[in-house]
């Protein structure tokens, strides 16, 4: 590995030990979070804040406004525009929890979330990410072959968050069998004690002899009050709108 290449890594480890709801970190804990020197990371900081991804406050370091700039410009902004209209209409006819998540490797990221006063509050967030296998939009999106595919996620392990979580690699098959042949995937509580939601995939425009889906929506919210009789109706038609929007789109 070059200098060059070096400094990268280094400067990109760095950025991704800011933790999510952490106002400002001290050089100390950046330190020893990245196994980096002081001196290392002192220096990346000072050229991180010129570059406007870093800013310094009074009681550390937090990730700069050059970042959201940058962020907007990730070609998944226009996704989520289209999108959005949508996820506004299933919080609508809801009230509950909403996200937008796509593939990336083994996980589910989520691009978007919407929820409200109403809503079960739940760990999710836009910009976080948790493993495909135990999340209703990633389960929708693996039984369509999206992202790195089931065998990538099997051959990195299934890890219980719940009991329910599947963690057998032939009932998660099986799984997503029954995914394929209703439209829409289930988690119930698998990720999250007492969460389960409904998902269903989001195509983009064919290519070649068919379409790939390039998202997954779903409706997140309390098990005991997750019908899905009511809820997997409203999921579909906003996935089957939103797929025919991006369908037609250049």
């Amino acid at each position: 590995m070059s200098d060059g290449q070096s400094m990268l890594a280094r400067g990109a480890a760095l950025l991704h030990a800011f933790d999510e709801g952490e106002d400002e970190v001290g050089l100390g804990a950046l330190a020893a979070r990245t196994g980096l020197p002081k001196s290392t990371v002192h220096r990346l900081l000072a050229e991180l804040t010129e570059a406007g991804l870093v800013e310094r406050g009074e009681g550390g370091y937090r990730l700069g406004l050059g970042l959201f700039e940058l962020g907007q410009r990730v070609p998944y902004r226009r996704l989520c525009e289209a999108a959005l209209p949508y996820l506004e209409e299933m919080y609508e006819a809801t009230h509950e929890n909403v996200h937008l998540a796509v593939a990336e490797g083994t996980d589910a990221l989520f691009l978007e979330k919407l929820s409200g006063h109403r809503s079960m509050r739940i760990s999710s967030h836009a910009g976080g990410r948790l493993p495909a296998y135990c999340t209703a939009t990633g389960k929708a999106l693996l039984a369509y072959g999206a992202g790195r595919g089931l065998s990538a996620v099997i051959s990195k392990g299934l890890q219980r968050h719940t009991p329910r979580t599947i963690v057998l690699p032939g009932l998660l098959q099986q799984d997503l069998v029954r995914t394929r042949a209703r439209g829409f995937a289930v988690n119930w509580e698998e990720a999250e004690a007492g969460v389960s939601a409904v998902a269903a995939p989001v195509y983009g425009p064919r290519t070649g002899t068919r379409a790939l889906p390039v998202a997954a929506i779903s409706v997140t919210g309390a098990t005991r009050g997750l019908r899905l009789d009511r809820i997997a109706p409203v999921v579909c038609a906003a996935a089957r709108a939103l797929s025919y929007e991006l369908a037609r789109r250049p």
